[in-house]
């Protein structure tokens, strides 16, 4: 390896530490020098591969004139079509079938212990060190791969080739075992190679790339085929320096985990100092104190709100602290919510008197359901505040065109979403929408599969309503965008939670919904905690799409500074 090189693979590992799924692109980096032949110099001193040929063809000779095993089958040369890379002077391209012998079978005595290993017991990516179960060799010896101390195995079906799970096998009781038939072995019989040095090279993701295109099989099913493994290309160097990049790789990936340990320790670190100061904003009453932690917040944004998961629990906060009274101020100029609720009460009285409204929510709440109460705030069960459509029964036939039928899978967290576009005919619109219609500004709830989700219609065409999915008619519409936020906050969610049943979909009915005590503030309010909220989400957007764009700086970075190797 030149200085060069030995430059910009330092400069890896500090790219890679800021970059996602940098130390795992460093990894491969590693391992791909090692096979090009540049991850340590050469020494002019090593005795060369062809010598190494010789003696592997001698030691075949005497182990066929032994009787251990057959004369091998003749593999062709490697072409030059076939060498994805030039190598270095005195490497050679073999076949691995004619440095070693592959899937050979063990023999010894039935009532001696081997190490029995299934599938699960083989380490996967750049992990080595697998385990086995004790068991007599006889009872093992049919119906399982064989192996034996110091041969390479590796998985070769699907996912757990792609997977890399494969090892060398070390300790095994009296050096043998048996396992899991979805293995191919090497087996080094010609001292050909060092184990873990073509343990790298088929851990390597290039290789695994290159493989999985030529797996066999039906879907879910697919092999790496026994003469694919067999007429595999492979760079073999002299064995003094496969010694020396073995222990290269073991250097530079000691490197990559503890990078990754700190990487890991600083990522907890702003995760667990953000959570703290979260928590202080939410748990403390004193103003002085409230405002020590929003200067916390601000002091240390830059460095708290590099991470998506931090934007994301900021956001839950801010949903919260709203529900909470926190976010904005009250404003004692502002009209009481019992002169809101009396408005209310009156719609709800003119709805159940010219409409034939139904209403079976309770009237009172204790002091225990609430979930607190900020000054001049009041408490009205949900099903007091809006007429609920909502839809039981089969769902109308759907149909390529048509009205469109609004499902629980367009609801999201906060917004519809029309994909997936389902539709009903006109005849079953006709049939099916007896409840009544939903328009712009009413709220859909789902109910289950998701529970909890709600947006604010904004569909201005005739749409029908699905199974699961509720319509909150509000009788004070302009409550909508409020409670929208409610539902989403924390402890809404925790509460609905708690009234759902269900076994295997959690989900709530709408009788228990409409019980729901729900914290109402002050129309202007209201208001202002709407308002706020769509700044500081819109806020949260833009922390959101500046650590996007930095990944995809970082991303870049790090792949023109591999490029240059």
């Amino acid at each position: 390896m030149n200085n060069a090189t030995c430059d910009l693979l330092e400069q890896h590992f500090d790219t890679a530490f800021a970059a996602p799924d940098g130390i795992k692109k460093l990894r491969e980096l590693i391992l791909t020098l090692a096979m090009q032949g540049k991850l340590v110099p050469q020494d002019p001193n090593d005795p060369p591969v062809s010598e190494l040929l010789k003696d592997i063809e001698t030691e075949k000779k005497r182990q066929v004139k032994d009787g251990k095993i057959k004369v091998p089958k003749p593999l062709p040369p490697v072409t030059v079509e076939e060498m994805p890379y030039a190598l270095p002077l005195g490497w050679v391209w073999v076949r691995l079938g004619e440095i070693g012998l592959i899937n050979p079978r063990n023999i010894n005595e039935d009532s001696k212990l081997a190490g029995f290993v299934p599938m699960p017991l083989i380490p996967w990516g750049y992990s080595e060190n697998h385990q086995f179960e004790e068991r007599l060799w006889g009872e093992i010896k049919k119906g399982y791969t064989h192996f034996a101390d110091g041969d390479v195995g590796m998985a070769k079906i699907t996912p757990c080739f792609e997977n890399a799970k494969s090892c060398v096998f070390t300790g095994l009781p009296n050096e043998i075992g048996a396992g899991t038939t979805e293995l191919h072995i090497f087996r080094n019989s010609y001292s050909a190679v060092v184990p873990r040095f073509l343990l790298h090279y088929l851990k390597n993701p290039h290789y695994i790339s290159k493989a999985v295109s030529n797996m066999t099989g039906s879907a879910g099913q697919k092999r790496v085929p026994t003469p694919y493994f067999t007429e595999q290309p492979f760079p073999l160097p002299p064995l003094s320096e496969q010694h020396r990049i073995v222990a290269k790789i073991d250097q530079l990936m000691a490197r990559c985990d503890a990078l990754e340990k700190l990487s890991a320790a600083q990522q907890e670190k702003r995760l667990t100092v953000h959570a703290s100061a979260i928590q202080q904003l939410l748990n403390i009453a004193a103003a002085d104190e409230h405002l020590r932690a929003q200067a916390f917040l601000t002091e240390h944004f830059s460095e708290l709100y590099t991470v998506k998961e931090n934007v994301t629990e900021l956001r839950k906060a801010i949903l919260q602290l709203a529900m909470m009274g926190k976010l904005v101020p009250q404003d004692p100029n502002d009209p009481p919510a019992s002169q809101l609720l009396k408005e209310i009460e009156a719609e709800r009285n003119r709805l159940v008197k010219e409409e034939n409204l139904r209403t079976s929510a309770e009237e009172h709440i204790s002091s225990e359901e609430y979930l607190g109460q900020p000054n001049g705030w009041e408490y009205c069960r949900l099903g007091n505040l809006a007429r609920f459509i909502d839809y039981r029964g089969k769902t109308p036939k759907k149909v390529n065109s048509g009205i469109p039928l609004i499902t629980a899978k367009n609801v999201r967290f906060g917004f519809i979403n029309r994909d997936p576009y389902e539709y009903i005919s006109e005849d079953e619109y006709e049939t099916w929408m007896t409840r009544g219609f939903p328009k712009v500004g009413d709220l859909l709830f789902t109910t289950e599969a998701p529970l909890g989700n709600i947006a604010v219609i904004d569909i201005k065409e005739r749409f029908a309503l699905a199974q699961r999915v509720i319509c909150l008619q509000l009788h004070k519409s302009d409550m909508a965008p409020y409670l929208k936020y409610l539902f989403m906050s924390l402890p809404m969610q925790s509460q609905l939670l708690a009234n759902a049943t269900g076994m295997t979909a959690t989900g709530i009915k709408s009788t228990r919904l409409k019980e729901i005590p729900i914290p109402i503030p002050p129309v202007p309010e209201q208001h202002r905690i709407v308002a706020k909220i769509d700044q500081l989400m819109a806020l949260c957007d833009t922390l959101d799409q500046q650590i996007a764009a930095a990944t995809i700086k970082q991303t870049e970075l790090l792949n023109a500074v591999m490029a240059e190797v």
